[in-house]
């Protein structure tokens, strides 16, 4: 499956294009990193960078982005309307597709971490990967901001990072990761300068003053325009909507003669908060998402059904063709694809038992192990899914030697060669699924020692399933062997297929203990 996130990087330069042209570049020569945005604010002195991609790629674009903000910006010499403490003031991870906010956290800690060692950054969590309650409020960690922090943090034990020495960086001060889900960044303008009104209607909004739940906000002088702003994020945009934040922000300005002049998206918004706004004010009737044509488009592409109901008999119609494949009169797929299918179901059943797990308060103690056996497991299941199909290839690589000509001497000796090089690899093949498989047995016998008791039975099938598709493929490999000329190879290749039925008989018996 794959596994994409967010990040959203702020910056505090919002008005040197170079400096932002220079962290940006930083990020992008990553590998399998997609720069999706870059807002730049002036009054604000605020970047805010939109990454998308593998969280693994993602991280590090991350990380390469903080060590250059660090080179480039001076806290000591910045000033601007937005809130502040780091030169890489705010780190985000957001779950997208294929991973969990939980992973999000993890990834988050770890990034954390790193940045100290590599920059001598200090590091406060927040939101999700918070370590502390009060601090999962990123408002809570940047009062004071830079310069106040700074101060307190020599005298007050509360204010010291999570990561790192009690000190701020002398320049880039310090820096707020974290894991949380897509958030909008949401600014209405007023038609007055008044600062004043535009914190009287943040104070009415926002959660934390007994307003809308999942609403922050705060006032925001915009010199440059002279007009106050009401700055907003929406922490679930689907509990709390952006056309219900609007028209409150009306409602309230009104109270004090004053009306908005316009509203702003910072970075990126996800297509169903403008269908849900879009949808409130046109009031159509009967709306559906699959009234949108992208959408209908997409969802004909991909097979994906846009009717939450018309999930139904989805798994089976996504295992049939396999199923039909492997059913039909034709040598492949055969034993060795389904033998690495099964080492990928043992992994995929390995990662439910490890993600539902490591969300139970009774396994809180090994969160960190669990998710470290999570990522261990998702790499499992796409080595093993991927052998599926490089089984099937390696078996129609002997047919196609066979095949070959052996009219002259000279064809009949390039054929057999040809022959004993392509049954090399359709032994070697499934001996890697059964080495994989072996392995992964193992992993999820420690799995048992750190999962929910609650999982039990379903770790029990994913061993049976991870013992069944390791000896499965070892048959595959003896039958292969048969027909190699070579005996050195062949005495080889049945000690390592011996030494792993050895692992498994040994593990095997203690299967339900």
């Amino acid at each position: 499956m794959k596994r994409l996130i967010e990040c959203v990087p702020n910056f505090s330069e919002g008005r040197d294009a170079t400096k932002v042209d220079a962290i940006v570049a930083s990020m992008s020569k990553v590998p399998g990193v997609y720069v999706l945005d870059r807002e730049m604010d002036a009054d604000h002195n605020r970047s805010v960078v939109t990454l998308a991609g593998d969280p693994d790629a993602v991280a590090e674009a991350a990380l390469l982005g903080v060590g250059k903000a660090m080179e480039l910006i001076d806290l000591t010499k910045h000033t601007g309307a937005h809130p502040r403490i780091g030169a890489t003031d705010v780190l985000p991870f957001i779950p997208i597709e294929g991973i969990a906010l939980e992973d999000c956290v993890a990834l988050a800690r770890r990034v954390g971490e790193e940045i100290w060692k590599r920059y001598r950054i200090p590091v406060y969590f927040y939101e999700a990967a918070a370590n502390r309650p009060e601090r999962t409020n990123l408002e809570n960690i940047r009062r004071g901001q830079f310069e106040g922090l700074r101060d307190e943090m020599k005298r007050d034990h509360n204010r010291l990072p999570d990561v790192g020495e009690p000190k701020l960086h002398p320049t880039a001060g310090a820096t707020v990761v974290g894991a949380r889900k897509f958030l909008i960044a949401y600014n209405v303008n007023l038609n007055t300068p008044d600062i004043g009104i535009a914190n009287k209607i943040a104070k009415a909004i926002r959660f934390s003053s007994g307003g809308l739940r999942y609403v922050k906000s705060m006032g925001v002088e915009l010199k440059a325009r002279n007009l106050a702003q009401v700055s907003i994020n929406l922490t679930d945009f689907e509990q709390t909507p952006m056309h219900r934040v609007y028209e409150m922000v009306k409602r309230e300005a009104a109270r004090y003669g004053a009306i908005p002049v316009g509203s702003e998206i910072v970075g990126l918004i996800p297509k169903k908060a403008i269908e849900m706004a879009a949808d409130y004010f046109l009031q159509v009737e009967n709306f559906s998402p699959a009234q949108v044509f992208e959408n209908k488009l997409q969802a004909v592409l991909t097979g994906q059904p846009l009717d939450p109901a018309a999930k139904e008999g989805k798994l089976a119609s996504l295992a049939e063709p396999f199923l039909e494949a492997v059913a039909a009169p034709t040598a492949t797929p055969g034993g060795g694809s389904v033998s690495a299918l099964a080492g990928a179901l043992a992994a995929s059943l390995g990662q439910m038992v490890a993600g539902l797990s490591r969300k139970k308060k009774s396994q809180a103690a090994f969160v960190n192990e669990l998710s470290e056996a999570l990522d261990q497991l998702r790499r499992n299941a796409a080595e093993l899914a991927e052998a599926i199909d490089r089984d099937a290839a390696a078996y129609d690589a002997v047919m196609a030697a066979y095949k070959l000509p052996q009219e002259s001497a000279e064809e009949k000796r390039l054929r057999a060669e040809a022959v004993q090089r392509a049954t090399r690899g359709a032994a070697e093949v499934p001996l890697q699924v059964a080495e994989r498989s072996v392995a992964l047995f193992a992993r999820l016998g420690h799995l048992a020692s750190i999962a929910a008791a609650s999982m039990k039975s379903d770790l029990e099938v994913a061993r049976f399933m991870a013992a069944a598709g390791a000896r499965g493929a070892l048959a595959n490999v003896e039958i292969n062997l048969d027909s190699i000329t070579d005996a050195n190879y062949v005495t080889s290749m049945r000690a390592k297929g011996a030494a792993l039925r050895e692992r498994l008989g040994e593990t095997s018996r203690s299967i339900s203990a």
